[in-house]
C-alpha cells in the first residue's frame, strides 16, 4: 500500500492506494510521502473540488465491503456536486434495482463505512427533512464540505 496526504482548506486528507486504485481517503495528519500517477490524479481532483469546479475526471477507487455496501457506494458516487441525496431516496433506488425492500437504516449503515472521503460523497447524504445527520469524520467536516458545494441543510 502506499500513502500520500492532500491540505484542504478544511483539513488534511490521507490518501491511500495500491498502486492503481484508491482504497480509502480519511481526515488525518501527515506529509507528502510518493509520488505516483493515481495520487496526481487524485490531487488534481481535490484541487479542481476546493476551487469549485466539478471534477470531470474520475478517480478509479477499489472498494472492500459487501455487496450491499458496494451498490450503496456505487449510488453515493451518481450524486451530483451541489445536490443531496436522503437514505430514503437511495433506500429506493436499490428496491428498484435489487427487487426487495430496503431500510433506509441499512443504508445509512452502509454509507457510515465508506472508506472513500469526498470523492465518494457520502457527505451528500442528508435526512430527508434535509437535517444533517452524522459523519464518520465529524459533523464539522460534514458541515464545511456540504457548505462548500452550496448545499442546504438544517443544523
Amino acid at each position: 500500500m502506499f500513502v500520500n496526504f492532500y491540505n484542504s482548506v478544511i483539513g488534511c486528507l490521507k490518501i491511500v492506494s495500491d498502486g492503481e486504485f484508491i482504497t480509502s481517503i480519511s481526515f488525518e495528519k501527515g506529509k507528502r510521502k510518493c509520488s505516483l500517477p493515481i495520487f496526481e490524479k487524485v490531487f488534481k481532483w481535490f484541487d479542481d473540488y476546493f476551487d469549485k469546479k466539478q471534477p470531470f475526471e474520475k478517480v478509479p477507487v477499489k472498494f472492500s465491503g459487501s455487496p450491499f455496501q458496494i451498490e450503496v457506494w456505487n449510488i453515493l458516487q451518481t450524486i451530483p456536486f451541489g445536490e443531496s441525496f436522503s437514505y430514503g431516496q437511495i433506500a429506493k433506488m436499490l428496491e428498484n434495482k435489487l427487487g426487495k425492500k430496503v431500510s433506509p437504516r441499512a443504508v445509512g449503515h452502509a454509507v457510515g463505512q465508506n472508506k472513500i472521503a469526498v470523492i465518494v460523497p457520502c457527505h451528500r447524504v442528508i435526512g430527508a427533512k434535509k437535517e444533517l445527520t452524522g459523519y464518520a469524520w465529524g459533523i464539522d467536516k460534514k458541515r464545511a464540505l456540504l457548505s462548500h458545494e452550496n448545499i442546504e441543510f438544517k443544523d
